[in-house]
């Protein structure tokens, strides 16, 4: 299974994200939801890093399963908007494919 955790301040903005597990949806190679999950993640960070002026630390373990960041500071709307249509992805892959997939907000 796949899960997905977003970090969010109190004050509900994010701190960051965190995608870990491997979906067994299908053999490795045909995964549509390690695909989907994977494509949203990579397009994210990439955004972030070229589209905004945030800064994040970013880390990412393919045989792990893992891919997380986090914001070195408070994101600007920019990033805000990324991450917000990120998350909706991942909820309506989570719609569609909830047994393997796992979307959970935690404040940290």
């Amino acid at each position: 299974m796949i899960r997905v955790t977003v970090y969010q301040r109190a004050d509900k903005s994010f701190r960051g994200m965190r995608v870990a597990g491997h979906a067994g949806y299908a053999p490795y190679g045909q995964d549509i939801v390690c695909a989907g999950v994977s494509a949203l993640m990579t397009n994210l960070v990439n955004s972030i890093e070229k589209l905004t002026q945030e800064h994040i630390q970013a880390e990412q373990d393919e045989a792990r399963g893992l891919m997380q960041f986090r914001f070195l500071k408070i994101p600007g709307r920019d990033a805000e908007l990324l991450m917000r249509s990120c998350i909706l992805g991942m909820m309506a892959i989570e719609r569609e494919h909830g047994k393997f997939i796992r979307l959970t907000f935690k404040e940290v």
